[in-house]
């Protein structure tokens, strides 16, 4: 699903009137003959050589939808520049009616739990802040805090990337990352690391000179469970009510499941799906992408925001980077990227927009002026658009709405396991199942209702009634000691950004963790295998 990052094809020379790209219908190969310089076929396009006349035959050919002279599609090529065509984050300004406004996001510090953040030019001083690292590379000093995995820095460039030297933006190029690790570098993570993270947002999003209003979250399980008891739903619903508006993916499951992962099954937090610019730089013909998971007509997508190859910060030498960098770099600096976890990034910008112009926007205010300033999308129906397009000039024009959502409360206290829906951590041939955590604590469902009530935190910083974690601040950053120990505590977090000239944007050698031994079945050290989340969970797709 990866756009503009096909495998090229061998180069030919170039015809006499130049390149052309060939739009093909859904299943339709290119006629035999064709002079290819660059292949797309994962967005159902390619880029061939051919003089106008040949250029006019294959207009007529069976399965070819349009023949143009090749412009914009440019940056498909590791070009020079990249900081225009389809899929920048200029066009994606565009689109989301972003790209007139002088706000910034300054002010606003949008927390991302993802895999991490890696000091990469446009993210580097000031721009990051790392809260605790809670993944299984927190061990390792060459590992802590970084992106190994590749996919936090893409969507912190989208969000609030800027990089005067190159001319690279993202939608609040202002406001400030909170980076919270929970994966590895092949996205292993559970749902428990991942509450852990949202719990740290939560109790720590004032502390110091921190003023976290945006917690973005890209990832989702198909849970096995009503979202009125799942515990990652109820971990998102406190964040929303302790004053965070939590951006979460809709998913990349297309219409085959109707319906959204979780936790954007949750009906207060803002769920977005993927638009598709359909090879053109204008969004008035923008659809929806084939990827983005659908609702079910109760729980829809809220939104859409751009999604199709979305070209944001790569990080050298991650697993994306080697994995997928052939087909994916665009240049030196970027990768492209399709999912809907670059649509919540945009999504996640949008926010801080808002509230730099409206500090005093609540949560619910915030969701409500996106959904009622969002452009219908032509023939698509609600389980797929939900709203609508962002507009975002629509939104930060638009009066403040009175806005009070009213749904029924998760609790929390259903299973820990079914959360998960499957996408389970192995080692050896152990797998993370069951009540328990990642730290080898059992986890009981009925410990949590009382975090229900409105005001009070996930778990009143602690997991499952015990502390998580001791820590201390070294080298501007939040360095775990061990697993055991005092709760998250602000007075131990100086909220300072890592510093940069640590990473020296080597590869990360896979199974290269040899930190302490983890509680629970003999687990020690080793590196742990995504079974599900690198793949799925992760609502991202690369080259």
């Amino acid at each position: 699903m990866l756009a503009g990052a096909a495998a090229p094809a061998a180069a030919h020379a170039q015809g006499p009137d130049g390149t052309w790209l060939v739009q093909l219908a859904p299943g339709a190969a290119l006629p035999r003959g064709a002079e290819v310089v660059r292949d797309l076929a994962g967005v159902g396009m390619a880029v061939v050589t051919a003089t106008a006349q040949e250029a006019a035959a294959l207009r007529t050919a069976p399965g070819v939808t349009g023949v143009t002279p090749d412009g914009g599609v440019q940056l498909a090529q590791a070009a020079p520049t990249t900081t225009a065509g389809l899929g920048s984050l200029a066009s994606t300004l565009t689109a989301a009616g972003a790209d007139a406004t002088r706000l910034t996001g300054a002010g606003v510090d949008v927390a991302v739990v993802d895999s991490g953040v890696a000091p990469v030019p446009g993210l580097t001083g000031a721009k990051v802040v790392h809260g605790p690292d809670l993944s299984f590379e927190s061990q390792r000093a060459s590992t802590r805090y970084l992106d190994t995995y590749g996919h936090g820095t893409h969507l912190a460039g989208i969000i609030a990337g800027s990089d005067p030297a190159t001319g690279f933006r993202g939608l609040a190029p202002g406001a400030r990352v909170v980076s919270v690790k929970v994966a590895d570098a092949r996205g292993a993570a559970d749902v428990s690391q991942v509450i852990a993270g949202i719990d740290w947002v939560v109790e720590n999003k004032d502390a110091g000179d921190l003023d976290v209003r945006v917690l973005n979250l890209s990832f989702g399980t198909p849970a096995l469970q009503s979202h009125l008891r799942d515990p990652l739903s109820h971990a998102v619903e406190a964040a929303w009510h302790r004053g965070l508006v939590v951006v979460v993916s809709a998913g990349n499951e297309g219409a085959a499941s109707g319906r959204l992962l979780n936790p954007a099954q949750d009906p207060y937090v803002i769920a977005v799906g993927a638009s598709d610019h359909r090879g053109t730089a204008s969004p008035a013909d923008d659809g929806v992408a084939a990827f983005s998971s659908r609702g079910d007509g109760t729980r829809n997508p809220d939104l859409l925001a751009p999604g199709r190859s979305i070209a944001s910060l790569r990080v050298p030498g991650s697993w994306v980077d080697t994995a997928y960098g052939a087909t994916a770099n665009v240049g030196t600096q970027l990768t492209r990227g399709s999912g809907t976890s670059q649509s919540a990034a945009v999504v996640s910008g949008a926010v801080a927009l808002l509230l730099e112009q409206r500090p005093g926007l609540s949560p619910d205010q915030v969701k409500a002026l996106l959904r009622s300033t969002a452009d219908p999308v032509a023939g698509a129906d609600a389980r797929a658009q939900g709203a609508g397009r962002l507009d975002v000039a629509g939104a930060l024009a638009a009066a403040t709405p009175w806005a009070n959502q009213v749904h029924l409360r998760s609790s929390g206290t259903g299973s820990l396991d079914l959360a998960r829906g499957g996408y389970r951590l192995q080692l050896d041939g152990a797998v993370l199942q069951g009540e328990r955590d990642v730290w080898g604590r059992s986890y009981s469902g009925a410990l949590r209702g009382a975090a229900q009530t409105t005001g009070t935190a996930w778990v009143g910083s602690t997991w499952n009634g015990s502390s998580l974690v001791t820590g201390r601040v070294v080298g501007g950053a939040y360095e775990v000691v061990a697993w055991t120990g005092r709760t998250w505590a602000g007075d131990l977090w100086a909220g300072r950004t890592w510093a940069s000239g640590q990473w020296n944007g080597r590869t990360w050698a896979e199974g290269s963790w040899t930190g302490r031994t983890w509680a629970g079945a003999g687990w020690a050290g080793r590196s742990w295998a995504a079974n599900g989340w690198a793949a799925n969970g992760w609502a991202s797709t690369w080259g």
